[in-house]
């Protein structure tokens, strides 16, 4: 069971003179409560993975399986739940109940379990259904378009979520409600992110892929990452900077103990390592 990828390849315009390569020979697997963060640079291929992984793309090489069938459109609807980078653009209703709710009214659900459903997935992100409800999604914040885009998804109550850079754009205020959305869902669904950094979710991963040309460069658990940032030098990223600066100072003999993510943490260690407390 889970949302499995296996050796998955992937081009487009396949048998025309305009053929690309955008994956090769890729391994994914999410099982229910798993949070697998996918890094990448631009081109790397992340977002040509994930409308793999949703059942929009056909695997070219490989099997892709959810729950025990293949991945097709089918399969995947309402099981499969993708949040687009600008979802938040995507929004087109004239409230935002009814945009969260067309999701789950177009899997058949009566319009009254729509709503009831979208309330729910609302109050999920933080937005207040009697608040917002009402109110048209072109009047929204770029932060609360992107969590009621996001609800539009959990309305639909998916197994496994896919978001591609989910707090992209966003502020300080943004990107905490984003990954508190994220750990919510966790209790009942498996959650896929891709990225190009890694600050936001690296302390929350249970496993870290890192892209590089289409391929898998790295493969392992986020802890592994945390220890060692210059595994993200395969995939040509830089390391978030609480580690980067950790890292630095043990290149130059300090003695930091294990790296931490958090900043008060990590500037602790560095006081202790040169002598200041």
């Amino acid at each position: 069971m889970g949302l499995n990828l296996q050796g998955v390849g992937y081009t487009y315009s396949a048998g025309t003179a305009f053929s690309e390569r955008a994956l090769e020979g890729v391994t994914l697997t999410c099982g229910r409560g798993d949070l697998v963060l996918v890094l990448g640079a631009t081109g790397s291929g992340k977002s040509t993975l994930l409308r793999v992984a949703a059942g929009l793309l056909p695997a070219c090489d490989g099997t892709a399986n959810v729950d025990g069938e293949v991945l097709t459109r089918t399969a995947a609807r309402g099981v499969v739940g993708l949040v687009f980078q600008d979802a938040e653009s995507q929004l087109f209703a004239e409230t935002v109940a009814d945009d969260v709710a067309f999701g789950p009214r177009n899997l058949g659900v009566a319009t009254s379990e729509a709503l009831v459903a979208a309330h729910a997935a609302m109050e999920l992100v933080g937005l207040d259904p009697v608040v917002y409800g009402g109110r048209s999604p072109f009047s929204l914040s770029g932060g609360e378009a992107r969590r009621a885009a996001i609800a539009g998804v959990l309305a639909m109550r998916p197994r496994y979520l896919l978001l591609d850079e989910p707090t992209a754009g966003l502020d300080a205020h943004g990107r905490r409600a984003v990954r508190g959305i994220v750990e919510a869902m966790r209790e009942s669904a498996g959650v896929v992110i891709v990225s190009h950094t890694a600050e936001e979710f690296l302390d929350r991963a249970d496993r870290v892929l890192v892209l590089a040309g289409g391929s898998v460069a790295f493969q392992g658990p986020g802890a592994a990452v945390v220890s060692d940032p210059s595994l993200l030098d395969v995939g040509n990223l830089q390391p978030p900077d609480v580690l980067r600066v950790q890292q630095l100072a043990r290149d130059r003999g300090y003695d930091v103990g294990e790296f931490s993510l958090d900043p008060l943490d990590a500037a602790e260690k560095l006081a202790r390592a040169g002598g200041w407390l």
